[in-house]
């Protein structure tokens, strides 16, 4: 009677923590996102910024704050969620903390697919902006596929540590012909792909967010509703199998998830790694396993995380700019040697 009794206290317990979480994380973003707002080369006041939001701002003011400001900041957090949750889900698959959309190569194919587009089409060309996510999802696309099958065994199926370890070892093959063919490159074209790759906001005017938002839209919430998916699978192949669960197909629809919202992120950000790894492991530690609660949270994170990112990036050497991916980078890779000394213990 007793556990009967604790069990429902238990659920309500971690939904109460879950939303506290979420309650600070969308705090937090909106207080950072009055800090960004305030941020840049050319200095807003707060009393400024509230002004133009009102329409009472000078034109050089409505400028800067609708058409350079504002898009990228979105687009700072729309990419963090986008890659957040990418990561949330993989880690869900292959059943490791360590899996990131950056570390298996799938954020190394779009970008070798974006590379590709941008030598052969101008991105200032209308149409050729709302393509781009399209180009990175194939390349992405045909990477996962490419890592799925070496990792497949008959009779075993895709094993999460070969997953992993053949997806480093396609990452690695991926930069190392992109550096090869950046030497064909003009200087103008080398310069911008060299900015891109470090993980530069460089997708920053509205016509990239109407790009990159109907991927979000679309396949988070998709993603969301396979939380008990998610949570099955972390149980085990044998668990999942015996519950009923089609493991391969849902593992390949899942996966088709992650690589669209890697994808569809990186074709407006960059090579920004370790966002996926960072998010979901904080958010498991705070709110737990349970993917209806990981999910949402991991998102919020993962947008305020690559927004810290953004702005210090613009702040710390004025005029000159740090990528966003390099800020990451500082933070996720002692974190990543972290979770790999925890792991061994």
């Amino acid at each position: 009677m007793n556990k009967q009794n604790q069990q429902p206290e238990s659920v309500v317990k971690k939904r109460k923590r879950a939303l506290v979480v979420t309650v600070i994380a969308l705090i937090l973003m909106a207080v950072m996102f009055l800090i960004s707002l305030n941020t840049g080369f050319i200095k807003l006041s707060p009393a400024e910024v509230f002004q133009t939001v009102l329409g009472q701002g000078e034109d050089r003011q409505e400028l800067i704050l609708f058409q350079f400001r504002l898009p990228r900041m979105i687009i700072a957090i729309l990419v963090g969620m986008g890659l957040a949750v990418s990561g949330t889900v993989l880690q869900g698959i292959v059943r490791n903390p360590l899996a990131d959309p950056g570390i298996i190569g799938i954020n190394a194919g779009a970008g070798m697919a974006v590379m590709i587009f941008i030598f052969f089409f101008s991105t200032e060309v209308g149409g050729s902006v709302f393509l781009l996510p399209l180009a990175a999802f194939a390349g992405a696309g045909l990477t996962a596929f490419v890592i799925y099958a070496l990792s497949y065994k008959r009779g075993e199926g895709v094993s999460p540590i070969r997953l992993i370890l053949v997806g480093v070892a396609v990452a690695a093959g991926i930069s190392a012909l992109m550096i090869v063919l950046t030497l064909k490159l003009d200087p103008r074209t080398y310069q911008f792909l060299a900015t891109w790759l470090a993980g530069s906001i460089w997708g920053s005017n509205w016509s990239f967010v109407y790009s990159l938002l109907p991927w979000l839209i679309i396949l988070i919430p998709f993603v969301y509703m396979k939380s008990s998916v998610l949570n099955v699978l972390n149980l085990g192949d044998s668990t999942s199998v015996s519950l009923g669960l089609n493991l391969e197909r849902e593992r390949r629809v899942l996966l088709a998830a992650a690589v669209g919202l890697a994808a569809s992120s990186v074709s407006v950000s960059g090579g920004i790694g370790f966002v996926g790894l960072i998010a979901p492991h904080i958010t498991r530690q705070l709110v737990g396993s349970n993917h209806h609660y990981v999910i949402p949270v991991s998102a919020l994170l993962g947008g305020l995380l690559v927004l810290i990112a953004d702005t210090i990036g613009r702040v710390i050497l004025q005029p000159a700019e740090i990528p966003a991916g390099i800020i990451v980078a500082i933070i996720g890779a002692p974190y990543f040697l972290y979770l790999l000394a925890k792991l061994n213990d």
